[in-house]
């Protein structure tokens, strides 16, 4: 009986070993993504990922999924949409990742959104604007703060009208992006009985503004709504802050990519004053949540041996929501079936260092927390400045408002 109970004892530990030995082998969870490293969309791509990085070592440090570690697969999409859906298919039938992630940015997405509905996969959007409106794909979800289509540019017309605007210019890069700012700025003027005075779309790679910015001035609009991309923004401004607006312009920006940036910023400086421009998280009192601080830190130290984005506000922390996302639901529904945490995720608020998120039926946000905000007191060459309060104040929404609109553009500018 001895022998046998002593044997029984040893076959026991030996089943532990065993079973411990499994768990500590068990392969990792692999998330897929492609994302520009090199291209027009690298910075934001950098930034982007370094967020997704940073969640990715917080979460391995918690003891991973469901006990198992995340490892990131990643290739540069070189800011293209043609390399995308190659790199997606090789995602899933060579690397065999269990979950996807978007690429930085709308051109390179949209490419993605067949192929995922087809195979009926979770994709966690990265800042792409209304790629799923006419897909129709119910496991999509965007990280970004837009909200309904016309919440962008109902908050900035809404307080060009409250300062008394009654006709708008409408100045937008020929791009799919832009384009789509550009259609639903159209017809929120139209609702509002806003006369759209000029409407001009430029072509990609315009350098030269000079031309358009005195047609536009000639126009005399009340509202100048622009829907541009980073080198294209630069150059607006530098047009109208040689050239001028006019008197009448009690509003100037709105959808101008680019100046969230450090990079561009500091190389704006005075130039932004009085600008009024969509962002995503600004270091005002009312962005910070549980975990915000501490990511910060975390960025600030690790984007200096990165070279990415000194300040990160744009896209880092919503990179690193994208995990937190994917976390909770995962946690929630004890499993990676991606069905079930769609399911999850459309049905259930989620805390991340963003702020609470929610979604609507197309994956968007339910509410809007897209920012607008307007440029006070910037001085040139200096990117530290906009880690301070009150370099870009919050107009909109009102529960992270820290300030009212100055009105008009040109004196808002000095």
């Amino acid at each position: 009986m001895k022998r046998r109970a002593l044997f029984g004892g040893v076959v026991a530990v030996a089943m532990v070993g065993l079973t411990s030995g499994v768990v500590a082998q068990q392969p990792p969870i692999k998330i897929g993504m492609s994302m520009a490293q090199t291209g027009g969309l690298a910075g934001g791509g950098k930034a982007s990922l370094l967020g997704i990085e940073i969640w990715r070592d917080d979460v391995n440090a918690r003891g991973g999924l469901l006990g198992r570690k995340v490892e990131l697969v990643v290739y540069d999409d070189k800011s293209s949409a043609s390399e995308t859906p190659a790199i997606y298919s090789k995602l899933l039938d060579v690397d065999k990742v269990d979950f996807l992630f978007a690429p930085y940015a709308t051109v390179p997405t949209a490419p993605l959104m067949p192929l995922v509905k087809q195979r009926g996969l979770l994709l966690m959007g990265n800042f792409s604007f209304q790629v799923n409106s006419k897909v129709g794909h119910d496991m999509w979800f965007n990280n970004a703060p837009w909200g309904p289509a016309d919440s962008w540019a109902s908050a900035f017309l809404d307080l060009g009208q409250k300062a008394g605007g009654k006709t708008m210019a409408l100045l937008t890069a020929d791009q799919e992006f832009a384009q789509n700012l550009a259609l639903t700025a159209r017809e929120v003027a139209k609702k509002r009985g806003i006369s759209i005075v000029f409407d001009q779309a430029y072509p990609p790679n315009t350098v030269e503004f000079s031309g358009i910015i005195r047609a536009l001035k000639a126009a005399k609009p009340d509202i100048v709504y622009v829907a541009s991309y980073p080198p294209d923004s630069a150059g607006i401004l530098r047009a109208v802050n040689e050239i001028g607006i006019g008197d009448d312009v009690k509003i100037f920006g709105g959808g101008m990519v680019g100046l969230q940036f450090a990079s561009v910023m500091q190389n704006m400086g005075s130039l932004l004053n009085g600008v009024v421009n969509y962002n995503t998280w600004l270091p005002e009192p009312s962005m910070y949540y549980d975990g915000t601080k501490a990511f910060f830190e975390t960025y600030t130290k690790r984007a200096v041996e990165a070279k990415v984005d000194p300040l990160g506000y744009y896209l880092a922390p919503f990179g690193y929501a994208s995990g937190q996302l994917l976390e909770q639901a995962v946690k929630a529904t004890g499993s990676l079936d991606q069905k079930a945490i769609a399911k999850y995720l459309h049905g259930n608020e989620i805390k991340t260092i963003v702020g609470p998120i929610a979604f609507s039926a197309d994956g968007e946000r339910k509410e809007t927390a897209t920012l607008m905000a307007q440029f006070r007191g910037v001085v040139d060459k200096n990117v530290e400045q906009f880690r301070s309060q009150g370099k870009q104040v919050i107009l909109f929404p009102d529960q992270f408002k820290s300030g009212d609109l100055i009105s008009p553009y040109e004196a808002a500018q000095k």
